[in-house]
């Protein structure tokens, strides 16, 4: 197993993988959803219990994903690399980036079939949440929708376009925190198969898995 030098604080570093993803909002996700998954599946990793075990570092690059096609190739580890698909012209330029993170050795880059990983959620588990009903389909933008029709189910249908674009994305921000938190931690296995009938989220944990093993 690959190891990295000592810590700071004295205590040996084992990493095995390093999951690159957008940002935060990502990672909570992830480690909600795998979580749950380990639960149904014990041979799918937990990636927060990874985490914790410092065995797997997140890094949220903050856009950009083709700026770090290679950046982390001294570190010697595998690598798994998830990205939004957004629309087009982003899609193919990051299908572009994922094929040129595959040509190298151990490491392993993905784009999910939908919008971002909110698309993955049961509708079911945000109107828990919220008590608000909410219909999308695998290309809207969740975290807008679900902010506009909270805002305007307190404060009466349109207000949302009278608001100023900065309080919108205020607002899409912080419904971006409970869709990949509280939400994510009301879906269940049968819920998540509704919604990810091909079994794509278990493919990225069962490639992590199998990346981990080869450190």
């Amino acid at each position: 197993m690959q190891e990295l030098p000592e810590r700071i604080d004295g205590a040996p570093s084992r990493v095995r993988v390093l999951v690159v993803v957008e940002g935060t909002h990502d990672i909570k996700f992830l480690r909600r959803i795998s979580a749950l998954l380990h639960s149904a599946h014990p041979a799918l990793p937990d990636l927060a219990a990874m985490e914790r075990n410092r065995e797997l570092i997140f890094l949220p690059i903050s856009g950009h994903p083709q700026a770090w096609i290679r950046r982390l190739s001294p570190l010697n580890l595998p690598e798994f690399h998830l990205y939004d698909r957004e629309q087009s012209p982003v899609t193919e330029q990051r299908l572009e980036t994922v094929d040129r993170i595959n040509q190298r050795s151990r490491c392993r880059g993905m784009l999910t079939q939908k919008r971002s990983l909110e698309n993955y959620l049961h509708p079911h588990s945000i109107q828990v949440i919220t008590d608000v009903p909410l219909e999308f389909d695998d290309h809207a933008c969740v975290a807008t929708l679900a902010a506009q029709q909270v805002f305007e189910s307190s404060h009466g249908k349109s207000a949302w376009q009278r608001l100023t674009r900065r309080a919108q994305v205020r607002l899409t921000n912080r419904a971006k925190h409970w869709l990949n938190t509280s939400a994510v931690e009301e879906m269940t296995v049968p819920l998540l198969q509704e919604r990810d009938p091909d079994g794509e989220i278990i493919s990225w944990l069962e490639t992590i898995r199998q990346l981990a093993e080869t450190a």
